[in-house]
């Protein structure tokens, strides 16, 4: 039963079989999503579902300013929800700080409380000029890995994705550090299509990454995605088959005043002093 809610943190790993070195061009970015997402005011929640059904958790995810507003940190908690708390409370965090007009990491904390005595922290170090990266599990000695390039890590992969291109049938590659190396990473949009959401039925972008790796965790099967097709992009919804059944992420609640749907007065949404974490 642990696989079934910690699976959804695999959701942002959106990974694809590795290609060529060759075949990894740079990133074509909309600067408009880029501005909107990075914005430092985004916040989201998502209900956790088994099976579109019974929900097991939360997601919360937040971008806010750090260092005197030259960083931003992406902060994504997830919490237990109703008698699944009563046999198995989870109550994760993942921090990310990322810097850079590529918005890359230079830093990664993960704070893990599972069960009825896990209690585990984990620390990653991009050195993105000098390719390499250092890793340490509690008071562990730390570990030093070299990569071939920079890279993003699980979380800012998919918040740089949301602002991609995102063009039908054309295959974008996001360089992306786990499980101790660096993989290249393809990304597919599959195209367009009207979708039920909190602002209504709006179109969004379907995406459906492979993963063929775990990440923080084992999963099983593909995962798809939505994005609003807007500057926003935001994400409405988060599909993945696991080994029974699947984990829905649904969007809940939104906050971020750059977007135009709020600017428009869409509803329901978060209040700017909500604070999720």
């Amino acid at each position: 039963m642990i696989k079934l809610f910690s699976l959804l943190l695999l959701l942002v790993l959106l990974l694809l079989p590795a290609v060529t070195l060759a075949e990894e061009p740079p990133l074509s970015i909309n600067q408009d999503a880029l501005a909107v997402i990075y914005s430092g005011q985004e916040k989201m929640h998502f209900t956790i579902s088994w099976s579109g059904g019974i929900k097991i958790g939360d997601l919360y995810m937040t971008i806010t300013p750090v260092d005197s507003g030259e960083g931003l940190a992406i902060t994504a908690r997830v919490t237990d929800h109703g008698l699944f708390k009563l046999f198995y409370p989870v109550d994760d965090t993942f921090t990310t700080y990322i810097q850079g007009p590529l918005k890359l990491p230079y830093r990664y904390e993960v704070h893990q409380q599972e069960g009825r005595g896990m209690d585990v922290r984990r620390l990653t170090l991009y050195d993105q000029q000098h390719f390499s990266v250092v890793y340490r599990k509690n008071d562990n000695p730390q570990t030093v890995y070299s990569m071939e390039g920079k890279a993003y890590n699980e979380f800012s992969s998919f918040f740089i994705t949301r602002a991609l291109q995102l063009v039908p049938d054309r295959q974008e590659i996001v360089p992306t550090f786990v499980d101790e190396k660096r993989h290249k990473v393809a990304v597919k949009v599959f195209g367009v299509e009207p979708r039920k959401t909190i602002f209504g039925t709006m179109d969004t972008i379907k995406v459906m990454p492979k993963m063929t790796f775990k990440g923080l965790y084992d999963k099983d099967g593909d995962t798809v995605f939505w994005l609003t097709d807007d500057i926003c992009r935001i994400p409405v919804e988060i599909d993945s088959k696991i080994l029974i059944g699947s984990l829905v992420a649904e969007l809940e609640e939104y906050y971020n005043p750059a977007c135009h749907l709020l600017k428009k007065g869409k509803k329901p949404v978060l209040e700017p002093d909500n604070e999720l974490l």
